[in-house]
């Protein structure tokens, strides 16, 4: 017998504020039993789960997403992010069109932005 990875759990001050803006980035619901005030909130369809914690987030993450943007360019996707209130914490993106944008969620998380799925393909 094998293990499987159920979830990807990931401390926050609210887990149901930030678990809302995770699922404005995916586009996947947070469960629908979860509310806010509650010590978790998950979001299936993603394997996260956010769990409230008394500890504030210190130093870089040792574990991050890296997202890549099915339906629009990698450009067009950090500005969506941007929107929903994530900032930008390093612009690794080359002239050449390579690279990646590094962003932070709402607590501080980082995460990466690569070329979208059209952008490899062409």
């Amino acid at each position: 017998m094998t293990s499987a990875v159920r979830h990807v759990t990931i401390d926050c001050a609210d887990a149901h504020a930030l678990g809302t803006f995770w699922s404005k980035v995916l586009d996947l619901p947070v469960h629908e039993d979860d509310e806010p005030g509650d010590d978790e909130a998950l979001i299936e369809g993603a394997g996260l789960l956010f769990v409230t914690v008394p500890d504030a987030k210190t130093v870089k993450n040792r574990v991050h997403l890296d997202l890549q943007p099915q339906d629009r360019t990698r450009d067009e996707e950090v500005e969506r992010l941007l929107g929903l209130g994530a900032t930008l914490v390093a612009d690794r993106r080359n002239p050449d069109g390579t690279g990646w944008a590094v962003l932070a969620d709402p607590e501080g998380n980082e995460f990466c932005v690569e070329r979208g799925a059209g952008e490899r393909a062409g």
